[in-house]
């Protein structure tokens, strides 16, 4: 099969490094003064134990920036910025980007422009930073660096080029959205969407040996010998992991934990026939068969489960999910671009009364009050008033 000859990716001017509080500080000056600001942000999951921020990316219509945290000791110059309601921050796929900003620094955003969403509010089929690039820009980004360390230092010249890339265009891209936004009438209905993504970062969840047990893929099929072998087996790589500094699973697998704690593998062989590689068995046999020999360990408390909500809820939520996907189809778009989960659960839980109260509840703004209010309160009074009338 020929290849196809791709056009190179070429800027007018290299980016612009910023790795000294000096340097933070005048970039910091310059973002506050932008109308618009493209950012986007690196992270190092796939290397680390724990993950960390290791690349911010700014573009401004003459220049792009690469922050570089892992050579400033905080980043509190930039909070102003991300604080600031008259600088609009463009993101794509902007939810992990604010959990990781707000977790490692503390920054909270405001006043934001998120490019996929308005894709999805558009309607767009493909809203992918590749598909766009491609579609509008014809631009295509290397898909090999979304795996690339970006805690390795010197960052390589084409993974620059692929970061940058990823706010670049957003600027540009941004002027295609809101024209269109606004041709469609949706303009109000993407700045209420947006406000909500600013101000319901999700927490991300602790990371605790204990709890991650209970995640493995495949625990709930082992006996209780075989859990309590593979508790020992995970308790050990947890250990490994964050003395080397790699994710657990750049240890060993977890399948191949199963395997051992089914086998109760007694020597290299063992542990081989297991699936391990001989590197592996080298490097970790020993410590694999010493864990193996202390046999099995007690188990940690499993998580407490959600309490189930009350079938007058759920019959409520299913009312308003089937709503959502009705309306989604009408408007020939995704269903959460209708309403969030959350929201459905929130209302489904505490139905409001009247139009105001509507707006009490997150997700919902007046653009959602208007188009989708009335709906909404006669959905949820016959099923509050039938559960009322039975008691």
């Amino acid at each position: 099969m020929q290849k196809t000859n791709r056009p190179k990716i070429s800027f007018e001017k290299p980016p612009i490094g910023v790795n000294t509080p000096e340097d933070l500080r005048e970039l910091a000056g310059q973002l506050l003064q932008a109308p618009q600001i493209a950012v986007d942000t690196e992270s190092n999951s796939l290397h680390a134990y724990q993950e960390k921020v290791c690349l911010l990316q700014f573009s401004l219509p003459d220049n792009d920036y690469l922050v570089d945290p892992l050579a400033l000791d905080n980043l509190d110059a930039l909070a102003p910025v991300f604080a600031s309601p008259t600088v609009e921050k463009i993101f794509h796929a902007a939810d992990y980007d604010l959990i990781v900003l707000q977790r490692d620094y503390g920054i909270q955003c405001r006043q934001l422009f998120d490019t996929m969403w308005g894709g999805r509010i558009l309607g767009w089929e493909h809203v992918g930073l590749g598909s766009l690039l491609e579609e509008h820009f014809k631009i295509h980004a290397d898909k090999k660096f979304q795996r690339y360390d970006w805690g390795r230092r010197p960052v390589s010249s084409k993974a620059i080029t692929y970061a940058r890339m990823d706010t670049h265009y957003l600027l540009k891209l941004r002027e295609i959205e809101l024209a269109e936004l606004k041709e469609m009438g949706r303009w109000a209905e993407a700045q209420e969407i947006f406000h909500y993504l600013a101000n319901n970062v999700q927490a991300p969840t602790p990371h605790s040996p204990e709890t991650n047990f209970w995640r493995l893929k495949g625990v709930h099929d082992l006996n209780i010998h075989e859990k309590r072998m593979l508790y020992r087996l995970h308790l050990w790589r947890e250990k490994k992991a964050k003395q080397l500094d790699r994710p657990p699973f750049k240890v060993i697998g977890r399948k191949y934990l199963i395997a051992l704690a089914q086998m109760h593998a007694c020597s290299e062989k063992g542990l081989q026939a297991a699936g391990l590689t001989e590197y592996q068995t080298r490097r970790f046999g020993p410590e694999i068969l010493r864990a193996l020999r202390q046999g099995p360990q007690e188990l940690p408390p499993y998580p407490p489960e959600e309490p189930r909500p009350p079938q007058q809820v759920i019959d409520r939520y299913q009312t308003l999910h089937d709503w959502r996907k009705e309306m989604g189809n009408r408007r020939r778009v995704a269903s959460d671009v209708i309403l969030p989960n959350a929201t459905l659960w929130d209302l489904a839980r505490r139905p409001p009364k009247t139009l105001e109260a509507l707006l009490a509840v997150p997700g919902i703004g007046p653009w959602r009050q208007e188009h989708y209010g009335p709906d909404l309160l006669s959905l949820l009074a016959p099923v509050d008033s039938f559960f009322t009338s039975r008691h």
